[in-house]
C-alpha cells in the first residue's frame, strides 16, 4: 500500500507521459523550451488567472512573488505558523518579518478574525495557506487587504485544483503561487512551481525575475534570479493536465468517504461552506495520535505527520520572540493531527483496510 501512488498514475498516464518527454528529447530545448509557454496558457486557463508564470519551485515562486512587490528589510507580512517552511523562510531570504496569526481549527487555515489585529504599519501583505487542500475564506481575506492597502499571496501548494464559491484556488488574489512538487495533487517529477496573477506589470516582474531580472537576453531591469522551470518538467505536467479534473473529483469521492467512515471515531476534515476539497493531505485528529500512529505502521499502513512543530518552535525564527503558548491552536494540531492514504487511485478495498486499522488502533 502506498501513501501517494505515484507508480500507478505513471502506469496510466505512460504512453503521454513518455510521448511528451520524448518530444522534448528530440527538440532538445531543455530550458525554456516550447512547453513552457504551452503549460503556462494551459495553467492559466485551468486556474482561471490571466497570467502563469511557471518557475523552479514551490519555494522559489513564493519569494519571486514577495519580490515582485517589493518587499524587503523592515517590511512585515502576516501568516501562519502551523505548515511548511517554505512560506515563512522566503520572508527572511528578502529581509522580511513574518508575523504569525493562529490556525483555526476546523479548517487548519488562517483564523480571520485575528488578521486585522496583526497588521501593523510595517505589514505589506498577507500569505494565507491553502492547508491540506481547501482555501480560507479570500472573500474576507481580501476585503481586509483592500481596507489596509495589503498585497495577498496565496500559497496554494496544497490547493491547486480547490474551489472557493466557483472559482478555483490561484485565481482569486493578487498573487498566487503553487508547486508541483511529485507528492502535490497536480505533480511533475522534480521540483516545480507557478505563479498567477491578473495584473500585467506585476506579471512581467514576476517573468523578468524568474530570469536573471530581465525578458531580454542581456538587459537586467531587475535584481533576479535563475528560477526557470525545467522542461521536462513542462511535458510531464502537460501530459497529466488533461486527466486532473478527474482526479480532483476523484479525491473529493475519497474524502468524504473518508470521513463518513471514521466521523465516529476522531475528528475528521471538516469542508467550509462553499469550497471544494483536494485533500493533498487526508488529515484526522486524534488525541493518541503518536500511539495510533506506531499502530498503523505497525499493520501496513503507511501514514505522515504534518507538521510536528509549528513555525515559533523553529530556532530559526526564534528572533521574532514568540514563545510556546502564543499560538494554542497551532500547538494543538502539531500534537494530534495525522494524514492517512490519499491518491485518486485509492481503492475502496484499500480504504476499508485503512479505516479498520485507524479503528482498531484508536479502540486498543
Amino acid at each position: 500500500m502506498q501513501f501517494i501512488d505515484l507508480k500507478t498514475q505513471y502506469e496510466t498516464y505512460q504512453s503521454e507521459i513518455d510521448a511528451r518527454m520524448k518530444a522534448v528529447m528530440q527538440h532538445g530545448r531543455f530550458i525554456m523550451g516550447p512547453e513552457i509557454a504551452e503549460s503556462e496558457t494551459a495553467l492559466a486557463e485551468y486556474a482561471g488567472a490571466k497570467h502563469c508564470i511557471t518557475v523552479s519551485s514551490g519555494t522559489h515562486s513564493l519569494e519571486i512573488a514577495l519580490r515582485a512587490l517589493d518587499i524587503g528589510p523592515d517590511d512585515e507580512v502576516i501568516t501562519a505558523p502551523f505548515t511548511w517552511i517554505s512560506s515563512s523562510e522566503v520572508m527572511l531570504l528578502v529581509g522580511a518579518k513574518p508575523v504569525f496569526v493562529d490556525i483555526d481549527p476546523v479548517t487548519f487555515n488562517i483564523n480571520v478574525d485575528q488578521l486585522e489585529s496583526a497588521i501593523t504599519p510595517h505589514t505589506k501583505a498577507i500569505l494565507p495557506i491553502c492547508l491540506f487542500g481547501q482555501m480560507p475564506d479570500f472573500e474576507r481575506i481580501n476585503a481586509i487587504a483592500e481596507k489596509h492597502g495589503l498585497a495577498v499571496i496565496e500559497d496554494a501548494a496544497q490547493s491547486f485544483g480547490a474551489t472557493q464559491n466557483g472559482k478555483r484556488s490561484c485565481g482569486v488574489t493578487q498573487i498566487a503561487s503553487t508547486s508541483f512538487f511529485p507528492a502535490k495533487p497536480l505533480g511533475c517529477y522534480g521540483d516545480g512551481g507557478a505563479l498567477f496573477t491578473d495584473d500585467d506589470e506585476i506579471a512581467t516582474k514576476l517573468r523578468a525575475i524568474r530570469t536573471h531580472g530581465g525578458t531580454k537576453r542581456h538587459h537586467h531591469t531587475l535584481v533576479g534570479t535563475n528560477g526557470r522551470f525545467d522542461t521536462l518538467q513542462a511535458a510531464v505536467i502537460l501530459a497529466k493536465l488533461p486527466h486532473f479534473q478527474q482526479e480532483v473529483e476523484r479525491r473529493g469521492t475519497i474524502g468524504a468517504r473518508y470521513s463518513d467512515l471514521l466521523r465516529d471515531v476522531c475528528q475528521v476534515p471538516e469542508v467550509a461552506d462553499g469550497n471544494t476539497h483536494v485533500y493533498a493531505q487526508y488529515t484526522i485528529r486524534l488525541p493518541n495520535r503518536d500511539s495510533v500512529s506506531a499502530s498503523l505502521k505497525e499493520a501496513g499502513i503507511p501514514n505522515a505527520i504534518y507538521y510536528p512543530k509549528c513555525l515559533h518552535e523553529q530556532p530559526v525564527f526564534s528572533h521574532l520572540g514568540y514563545e510556546y503558548g502564543d499560538f494554542p491552536e497551532s500547538e494543538a494540531a502539531s500534537k494530534d493531527v495525522l494524514s492517512l492514504p490519499m491518491h485518486p487511485f485509492l481503492t475502496e478495498s484499500d480504504q476499508d483496510t485503512i479505516v479498520a486499522a485507524v479503528k482498531d488502533a484508536v479502540r486498543s
